[in-house]
């Protein structure tokens, strides 16, 4: 899914290219993707895009009438620039926005159909589409544990609940708490007030690192490959490979759809954690340790 990283890209590389063009048409090809009826999406036809925010992991494109189309992208969902007029084929086709300078259309992979675009009036409309979490870079030290900490919930859970924190996902989750030194599974209640800093600065530094390296390219060209793996990323999406800091090689833990990428001699002092399907079915086989990992290896 696209995170604030990807999301900041996006709105780069949109801006010079819709912003105060007019929208002249709106084609929607997939019936599940328009998810509200008033106002009607007609009304933002033919209206010059005045702005374009991030809300959360939304895009919302406002238009000279006070109108928001805001989109969001889930898993699959990506957005792609266009000679004018783009046709709409195949399946992954979900929309596209017209303009006079060229098509912006989006695209969803698979057969679920998960993104979604939201017509909504004012910023009253805006803000009830906005799921509460902090923005990082406008928060404090302080504000930032009050929220991670409302309930005691591991990192991870945490870190990528949009209610606690704006834009941060899956993927720079790990890598936040790569850069941090802390366990996935550390509940926030339990860290130390030095814990707490390095969370706060790794966690601002990490977004700020990759936001500003997809800026750039984005300025270059449109964003045609986001993606949830980055070449340079340190643990996620690496399973296997050496961590960039000590060498060992990275761990994951698998659970629904998605994984957690964590080195286990820079993040949890060696112990490896439990996977729950695997760990389950091995039971008291399961490696507690590096070492007892190594050793299972070799049998």
């Amino acid at each position: 899914m696209p995170e604030l990283p990807d999301i900041a890209a996006y709105i780069t590389a949109l801006e010079p290219r819709i912003l105060g063009q007019r929208l002249e048409r709106l084609r929607i090809a997939s019936a599940f993707l328009l998810r509200t009826v008033q106002p009607p999406v007609a009304q933002a036809e033919g209206k010059v895009v005045s702005e374009i925010r991030r809300v959360g992991k939304r895009i919302a494109i406002g238009t000279e009438n006070d109108l928001w189309l805001v989109l969001h992208l889930m898993i699959a969902g990506r957005l792609h620039w266009r000679p004018i007029g783009a046709k709409l084929a195949g399946r992954q086709s979900l929309a596209a926005f017209d303009f006079p300078t060229g098509s912006l259309t989006l695209t969803e992979a698979g057969s679920k159909r998960r993104a979604s675009l939201h017509v909504v009036s004012g910023d009253e409309g805006l803000h009830s589409m906005d799921p509460g979490g902090i923005d990082v870079f406008a928060s404090d030290l302080d504000s930032f544990r009050t929220a991670l900490t409302i309930e005691n919930r591991t990192l991870k859970r945490a870190l990528t609940d949009p209610r606690l924190l704006s834009g941060i996902g899956n993927a720079y989750s790990d890598e936040i708490l790569h850069a941090a030194q802390l366990s996935p599974i550390a509940f926030t209640r339990k860290l130390e007030d030095d814990e707490w800093q390095w969370l706060f600065l790794a966690t601002r530094q990490t977004l700020e690192f990759w936001i500003n390296r997809l800026q750039a390219e984005a300025r270059a060209a449109f964003p045609e490959k986001v993606t949830a793996f980055r070449k340079g990323m340190a643990v996620h999406g690496r399973y296997g490979e050496p961590c960039p800091r000590c060498g060992e090689k990275v761990l994951r833990i698998r659970y629904a759809d998605n994984e957690t990428n964590y080195c286990a001699r820079c993040q949890t002092r060696g112990k490896v954690l439990a996977d729950r399907s695997l760990s389950r079915l091995m039971r008291s086989d399961w490696p507690r340790t590096l070492d007892e990992l190594e050793a299972l290896k070799r049998r």
